[in-house]
């Protein structure tokens, strides 16, 4: 399988990409930065310089052309400002989504965030309400699409040790996750065709990864 992964040097990004390569996936890892190329090849996986910001859809639908899978898994990240917040967790979103239909690459993994698709919490600031409002938007847009799609809202990131076991649900409340177990999420979701057009919480629990995943592809399977 050939995946390609839009925001490539980001935490989860990087942990996917070692777990993915270490099973024998070709992995492309779109970054803006040209200096975290040799990170992304340390671990398996192929580079490509691009700026999500600035790109066309023609462009980045070449850069897809025989593609199994796209996760997007970029961000503006903190600090950012509110217009980015758009820019990036939005528009990006939105661009890959176009470029994949055009490219014929079927399966979108997109990573949000728990609070989507809620009001922000009002003792937050505007970079967060900014940023709450970009990913409940990426994700409608992916919604209205003809593209085998999954959303995984995380909850709180940490970047412990990974535990192998997760709560994965519809809907499961609050909590934190590590990033590594959310890698591991979504490597299990990219082998999971059958499980599509879902938008999954994501957070810390008892249940292996694999059977958690299992569990919820089991009645699309009936």
């Amino acid at each position: 399988m050939h995946i390609v992964i839009a925001g490539g040097h980001g935490k989860i990004a990087l942990r996917l990409t070692e777990i993915l390569a270490a099973r024998g996936d070709a992995v492309t890892g779109l970054i803006r930065n040209p200096d975290h190329a040799d990170d992304i090849t340390a671990i398996g996986g192929r580079p490509i310089v691009l700026d999500l910001e600035r790109a066309d859809v023609e462009h980045v639908s070449g850069l897809l052309e025989g593609v199994d899978a796209v996760v997007f898994a970029a961000g503006a990240g903190p600090g950012s400002g509110t217009a980015r917040k758009d820019t990036v967790d939005r528009a990006a979103s939105v661009l890959m989504a176009d470029a994949a239909e055009q490219a014929g690459v079927g399966r979108f993994l997109q990573i949000s965030s728990m609070g989507a698709g809620r009001e922000p919490d009002p003792g937050r600031d505007d970079a967060w309400a900014a940023y709450i409002e970009a990913k409940t938007k990426a994700e409608d847009d992916l919604r209205s699409r003809d593209l085998d799609w999954v959303i995984v809202r995380p909850g709180r990131l940490t970047d412990d040790a990974p535990t192998g076991a997760v709560t994965l649900a519809e809907s499961v409340g609050g909590g934190e996750v590590t990033r590594t177990d959310v890698a591991a999420v979504l490597a299990a979701l990219l082998e999971t065709p059958v499980l599509s057009c879902r938008t999954l919480e994501l957070v810390g629990g008892d249940t292996p990864i694999d059977e958690a995943v299992a569990t919820l592809a089991a009645p699309e399977q009936e």
